[in-house]
């Protein structure tokens, strides 16, 4: 491959196939509570984008077996996992819970990491020591939920925060030796491919071990269902993606080229829920264009 992919990442660390599986915590977020807004991102479904995690009331290990069940069939026979706190906010609720729930998802022999989805507004000093310490068991990994680095777009989605608390954020866990993956969302309303090349330098810069692209897609029941938005087309999509592939740099492993929706509430782009399709179509872009992650950006912009 052209780029630092995340299979073959995880094979070099682990020496085998990882899956990755959601889980769920019972918190929610402070941008649907009211601490710093409500309902949410305009793109966020109900389910806090854990639409693809297993019920939080369910315990851990339950949890678990659950997924671990659904992709028996590809797993093999000696399966490894990533257990994926996934839905809302999964560092916003009291320590004792989060300590019990991430535990045990590590307890489980068969898990080799873990990765924790969370805001850069919801990391104080007592969840960064509690991190940390998993980490000297396993691997932890932060996946922060960034979008942009336009504060206007943020404002616009709802996202809560400014810019100089992500990067807090951001050094906090370096300084406790943690892993950062930062979401970025290619396609939001008013952003050209430009705006999303700023973005990437922008979080390259902060020094992220790995970045998640997502498509800006249409979930039933979203406030971005009400807005007069247009989504990408797939050839716009997979041209900025591999576009913005060039200039992640070398060290920086690719966890996701596109996010795909719940199919039973995806409202648009409806050509997003081929997930396979897509992802083949930003390969043979990769492979006809002869596209190399780790160009300057700065030539770019």
């Amino acid at each position: 491959m052209s780029y630092r992919d995340l299979n073959t990442h995880l094979r070099e660390r682990f020496g085998t196939k990882v899956y990755k599986i959601s889980l769920s915590t019972p918190f929610t977020c402070p941008n649907r509570d009211g601490t710093v807004g409500f309902g949410g991102c305009i793109f966020c479904s109900g389910a806090g984008s854990g639409n693809f995690a297993a019920g939080s009331t369910l315990p851990i290990s339950r949890q678990l077996s659950e997924a671990k069940a659904r992709v028996k069939k590809k797993a093999g026979a000696d399966p490894r996992y990533i257990a994926y706190f996934q839905s809302f906010t999964s560092t916003y609720g009291d320590l004792d819970t989060q300590r019990r729930l991430f535990t045990a998802a590590l307890s489980d022999p068969e898990v080799v990491a873990l990765s924790v989805a969370t805001r850069p507004d919801c990391l104080p000093e007592e969840v960064l020591v509690l991190l940390a310490e998993l980490n000297k068991r396993k691997p932890v990994w932060v996946e922060l939920g960034f979008q942009t680095a336009r504060e206007d777009t943020a404002k616009l989605i709802r996202r809560g925060y400014e810019n100089a608390v992500f990067e807090k954020a951001v050094g906090d866990l370096h300084r406790h030796g943690l892993d950062v993956i930062v979401h970025l969302i290619v396609g939001l309303p008013g952003e050209d491919h430009t705006d999303e090349l700023q973005s990437l330098s922008y979080v390259c810069a902060q020094r992220v071990h790995g970045v998640k692209f997502h498509l800006l897609h249409v979930l039933r029941g979203t406030d971005l269902e009400k807005m007069n938005y247009t989504p990408l087309t797939k050839e716009e999509y997979v041209f900025r993606v591999t576009d913005l592939l060039r200039y992640v740099p070398e060290d920086v492993v690719i966890h996701r080229l596109t996010g795909d929706g719940d199919k039973r509430e995806l409202v648009a782009p409806l050509w997003s829920g081929d997930k396979k399709g897509v992802l083949n179509a930003i390969t043979r872009r990769i492979r006809e264009e002869g596209i190399e992650q780790g160009s300057a950006l700065s030539e770019k912009i």
